[in-house]
């Protein structure tokens, strides 16, 4: 109990790390969101007719955009949910630079009514580092 008393500094900084460590367990349990590679997501428009939402913010759009996604900044998501015009009953695929803000979205899809929600692992970057194709916005 000394040791705990006289070192409480290194106590609070390894609970503090633990707990850095561990929010991304949970943010990806209370988004609603399962993480897909850029195979999966290939393969669930093709077969399912997946949409893609690309929620980067339009200063991110220079490098382009996977293509045929959808553009809504993730800044704008709440306002523009319900004019997103992707069927509901069929997969929808988020993703955004490298694929940590694609989880805060599925709070909002989920409200929305969305049902099957997929977050690009790696986000955008992991796409194109595949030699996937985009298209130029």
């Amino acid at each position: 109990m000394q040791f705990l008393y006289n070192n409480w500094m290194l106590v609070l900084i390894m609970l503090m790390s633990g707990a850095m460590l561990v929010f991304p367990l949970i943010q990806r349990r209370a988004s609603g969101m399962a993480e897909i590679g850029s195979v999966r997501l290939t393969q669930l428009v093709n077969r399912e007719g997946a949409g893609v939402l690309d929620i980067r913010e339009t200063r991110e759009m220079s490098s382009g955009k996977i293509v045929g996604a959808l553009h809504v900044p993730l800044s704008q998501l709440k306002d523009r949910v319900a004019d997103l015009g992707f069927d509901k009953s069929k997969p929808l695929v988020v993703y955004c630079a490298r694929g940590q803000r694609s989880l805060m979205a599925g709070g909002t899809l989920k409200a929305a009514g969305y049902t099957q929600l997929f977050s690009l692992a790696g986000g955008f970057k992991s796409w194109t580092e595949a030699g996937l194709p985009v298209e130029k916005v």
